[in-house]
C-alpha cells in the first residue's frame, strides 16, 4: 500500500529556469543614440544621428550565437537616427536660406 503521507505527483514535469539571451550592445547603443538624436541631438553637429545609424546597421548585422540580436531596437535606432539627420539637414537649409535674408540688427 502507498504511503499516506506522500503527495501524488503533479501534472507537470520538472520546471527548469529559462535564461534570457543577451541583446546586442550595438542595438542598444543605436536605440539610445536615436533617442538622443530625436530629442535635440541633431543640433550637436548630427553626431548622435550618425552614431545611431552606424550602430543600427552594425546591430542588424550582428548575428553572434547567444544573442537575440535586438533587431527591433536596431531598427528603431535606425529610424530615429535617419529622422535626426533629416532634421539636421532641414535646420541647415533653413539656417542657410532664411537667416541670410534677415536684416542685420548689429
Amino acid at each position: 500500500m502507498d504511503n499516506p503521507q506522500s503527495s501524488p505527483p503533479g501534472p507537470y514535469g520538472p520546471m527548469y529556469p529559462q535564461t534570457a539571451t543577451p541583446t546586442s550592445g550595438w542595438a542598444v547603443a543605436a536605440l539610445v543614440l536615436g533617442i538622443v538624436s530625436v530629442l535635440g541631438g541633431f543640433c550637436l553637429l548630427a553626431i548622435p544621428c550618425i552614431g545611431a545609424v552606424v550602430c543600427g546597421h552594425v546591430g542588424l548585422a550582428d548575428t553572434r550565437p547567444g544573442t537575440n540580436g535586438g533587431r527591433s531596437m536596431a531598427i528603431a535606432g535606425l529610424i530615429m537616427g535617419y529622422l535626426g539627420l533629416l532634421l539636421a539637414l532641414l535646420l541647415l537649409l533653413i539656417g542657410g536660406v532664411v537667416l541670410p535674408d534677415l536684416p542685420s540688427t548689429f
